[in-house]
């Protein structure tokens, strides 16, 4: 364990010294409930769940306990009823580098323990803009660009849960058709958690407005080599080919039939223009707002992490 360098407000910790860190956090995924959780062409073992979300899912736990004491402690002092506002996490990182497979595998850990059964997942996809109005707007080449989504209703969405209302509703995205569904509707009632994943959770982007990270009581960022990003998006794209995209219904069916090479240099113009260029620009650079970075390594798998000092 050690500072990343003298002035760092981080401190690195190896797998090894990580994994240390579980103390005696049991295991409640089995192998098959771990693959269902997993995204298309991605590997996660239970050795990595047990090295690094294990022992996340416990520092989790205690920051959820400490948040719920202070609210109940500010609720005394004021004499007012505790609403119950549900502890928020964040998780950031760049297309393609294993967001929503560390999403699901924290909600899933994190709903085992028994103070906080009710774990609740919402992906910022919903809240892109229909793809007609993108298209309307001239934006539809810069889809996952802050300028792409209706911020306002995400951070109104969260600024309900944080007021404790019974139930809230979130738009719905469907990945085949590359839109957001029309009149479907996911509704969350008042969890003792909520996780939000999306690439441009930890902007705070300009003016004094609220932002969606002024609601994060922990926030996540998923980081790997920019060069290891770009093979798993392309790998990521060829798997599709043979999957989804074969589906004339999918958005992306024009390309089913394209050869390897073609699918390879298709995938990787994508990636270069829209997908890099957003990770530099807007992704990267809120990095260091994070409580904590997940250092991933060529293998896809966790190889460091690093916790902000308090």
């Amino acid at each position: 364990m050690k500072s990343t360098n003298t002035f760092s407000r981080f401190v690195e910790f190896t797998r090894a010294e990580w994994a240390r860190l579980r103390a005696s956090t049991p295991l409640p995924l089995t192998e098959s409930q771990l693959r269902g959780l997993v995204s298309i062409n991605e590997r996660m073992s239970l050795d990595e769940v047990a090295d690094v979300y294990l022992p996340l899912s416990r520092l989790l736990n205690l920051y959820f306990a400490a948040t719920r004491n202070l609210h109940n402690a500010t609720a005394t002092f004021l004499g007012t009823d505790n609403s119950r506002a549900p502890f928020v996490i964040g998780v950031a990182g760049s297309v393609a580098v294993g967001k929503s497979t560390t999403s699901r595998v924290l909600q899933a850990l994190l709903a085992s323990w028994p103070s906080h059964p009710q774990v609740s997942l919402i992906t910022t996809d919903g809240f892109l803009l229909p793809q007609r109005v993108l298209e309307e707007r001239g934006l539809a080449a810069r889809k996952g660009f802050p300028e792409s989504y209706d911020v306002r209703r995400l951070v109104r969405l969260l600024a309900d849960l944080k007021s404790g209302v019974p139930e809230v509703t979130a738009p719905v995205y469907s990945h085949l058709a590359y839109d957001v569904v029309p009149g479907d509707h996911l509704v969350v009632r008042q969890p003792d958690i909520v996780i939000v994943e999306g690439l441009n959770v930890l902007q705070t982007g300009t003016g004094s407005g609220m932002f969606v990270s002024d609601f994060f009581d922990f926030s996540i960022y998923v980081d790997a080599n920019e060069s290891d990003i770009e093979q798993w998006y392309i790998d990521r794209f060829l798997k599709l080919r043979e999957t989804v995209f074969q589906d004339p219904s999918s958005y992306f069916h024009r390309y089913a039939n394209l050869g390897v090479a073609a699918a390879t240099d298709t995938a990787r113009d994508i990636w270069r223009t829209i997908n890099l260029v957003n990770l530099r620009e807007n992704v990267l650079p809120t990095r260091e707002r994070a409580h904590l970075i997940l250092e991933k390594g060529r293998d896809h798998a966790v190889k460091k992490v690093r916790l902000r000092k308090l």
